[in-house]
């Protein structure tokens, strides 16, 4: 199940004469993979359909790459121009989008050398991992912490002005950045928080617009620093 369906010389370990139908599999089976690859990270979650069709695509494209240099000297650094495609994304992505492009890759690396079984494998097996954790309930693991934005006055001294609130209905607070807004005429504190009973959020909310003059209050989901790779 994992030989390789190249012929490879055994002195030169480069791969010897590519027949249609090997070359028809290994593009085929690239192609299979992608979508199944694709599927799982579908079935993970939010979706992005440019990166879907791109997992779909690059395995395929990386074993052209691959069989292209015909196993010599320069397939090292037809490896890492392969893997600096992760770049082509103008935005960071999150660890989840890596990881399945990353795993993109590795299919095509495989299938490129002929190892089509050992490919599929790593898909069923890595793929499954993968949407497992990813379909596992939202409370599991996830942290309670929420980003807290208030826009204040001037005049009001940020320091401590909600520290009694927080008391009652928060377990924890910190003050994590501030800055002026409005040509410096009022101040955005953003607090991270954890609350106590998640049902008084909005009576926290209406004690902190008595203070701050019925201004902009935002309370969202703390996006952790590492959702990003």
């Amino acid at each position: 199940m994992f030989n390789s369906i190249l012929n490879f010389d055994p002195v030169t370990g480069q791969a010897m004469q590519l027949t249609n139908e090997q070359m028809l599999a290994c593009i085929g089976t690239s192609i299979g993979l992608g979508i199944l690859i694709a599927i799982a990270y579908w079935l993970g979650g939010r979706v992005s359909k440019p990166l879907a069709v791109s997992l779909v695509v690059l395995p395929a494209i990386v074993q052209t790459v691959i069989m292209m240099v015909n196993g010599n000297v320069g397939a090292g650094v037809a490896v890492m121009g392969a893997f600096s495609l992760v770049r082509f994304r103008s935005v960071p992505g999150s660890a989840r989008e890596i990881s399945f492009i990353f795993l993109a890759m590795s299919v095509g690396l495989a299938t490129a050398m002929g190892y089509l079984g050992f490919a599929l494998l790593v898909v069923l097996v890595v793929g499954a991992v993968l949407v497992a954790f990813a379909r596992m309930p939202s409370k599991f693991g996830q942290s309670r912490e929420k980003m807290l934005r208030v826009v204040m006055p001037e005049d009001l001294d940020y320091i401590g002005v909600f520290d009694d609130i927080f008391e009652t209905y928060t377990k924890s607070h910190t003050l994590e950045r501030v800055k002026t807004t409005n040509l410096g005429s009022m101040f955005e504190a953003s607090y991270i928080i954890v609350l106590k009973d998640e049902s008084k959020e909005k009576e926290m909310i209406d004690a902190i617009r008595c203070r701050n003059g019925n201004l902009m209050i935002v309370c969202s989901r703390y996006a952790a620093p590492n959702d990003q790779l």
